[in-house]
């Protein structure tokens, strides 16, 4: 099966008939429908059911078109690069990095960078961590950025600061009092629990257990900064990373969870390839900003965070 045969089938795939993807290809309709026929025979199955003038993927087809995906985001990647490298664009970075970071320390650290470097060219976006995972691993960006990632194969991964989850709530709230939050505290309150699905949920759920006290939220999000931003406004009180709750717009509560639970932010790369100036930049700005007095221990009414221990590491001996 060539490239060109998998561009193909993708394309019916989204268009769902071989004129649209004619036209999305430079392809007559004929040629596209010709190719589909003539790859189903190469293969030996069908790919495509046909239902009212309509072509919908079989699960074969569907398979191959999720295995066939990374290629076509290494493919785009390799022509931005070759892109920048006509335009003889060498000050350019290519950054993800997930909600508790990236609507935090890393634009602050992006404008100093910009403040020095105004001709750097950044694209930045901020994604689920495995999307962000993905994206490095696929070469569509150079670094990433995240909270709690596990060591993994072909990734060098790289501690930025280490801290622990912290409970936030509105200042006047009554558990703004007390010096640290517990599960048990936190019963006659209104809960914003993380999702199981992810990392830093099932860590609060385990901490329920282990405390064994009931897990009963009463609204239940994806993102830290959504529950954060759920307590700001007084819907009830949540347990977050500490990056999360310095991202906070409005006053808030911030104190010690008890059992802790540990959080690391971290940036990675793929090992293959050696960082990029820029990128090393970046990095060494995050790190002196998470190692700010301010970052450190945030003024938040009677209580406030745990404060971040800033890891410093040599970027090249990484």
């Amino acid at each position: 099966m060539t490239l060109r045969q998998l561009e193909i089938l993708r394309a019916v795939i989204r268009h769902q008939t071989t004129m649209a993807a004619g036209r999305l290809l430079g392809m007559s309709q004929p040629a596209v429908s010709n190719a589909v026929k003539q790859l189903e025979g190469q293969l030996g199955f069908p790919l495509f059911e046909r239902i009212n003038n309509r072509l919908f993927p079989t699960e074969a087809a569907r398979l191959i078109h999720a295995e066939s995906e990374p290629l076509f985001a290494q493919h785009a990647a390799l022509e931005a690069r070759l892109q920048e490298l006509r335009q003889d664009k060498t000050g350019r970075l290519r950054l993800l990095a997930t909600p508790p970071l990236g609507h935090g320390a890393i634009p602050q650290a992006l404008a100093r960078m910009l403040g020095r470097q105004p001709r750097l060219r950044i694209t930045f976006d901020v994604r689920r961590l495995d999307e962000v995972v993905e994206g490095v691993e696929s070469g569509l960006a150079e670094l990433g950025v995240g909270v709690s990632l596990e060591e993994r194969p072909g990734l060098t991964v790289r501690p930025l600061a280490a801290s622990r989850m912290v409970c936030v709530c509105t200042p006047d709230h009554p558990l703004a009092r007390e010096p640290v939050a517990s599960p048990a505290l936190l019963r006659p309150w209104p809960f914003i629990a993380l999702e199981a699905g992810t990392r830093m949920g099932q860590a609060i759920r385990q901490a329920f257990a282990e405390a064994r006290e009931p897990f009963q939220p009463a609204v239940e999000v994806r993102y830290t900064d959504t529950a954060r931003a759920l307590a700001e406004s007084g819907v009830g009180v949540a347990v977050v990373d500490p990056f999360s709750a310095r991202n906070r717009r409005q006053p808030l509560a911030v104190l010690p969870f008890e059992p802790a639970i540990p959080v690391t932010a971290s940036a990675f790369w793929a090992s293959r390839l050696p960082l990029s100036r820029p990128a090393e930049t970046l990095l060494r700005e995050i790190r002196a900003l998470l190692a700010q007095p301010e970052m450190q221990a945030p003024p938040a009414g009677p209580a406030t965070a745990a404060p971040l221990h800033p890891i410093s590491r040599n970027l090249r001996e990484a």
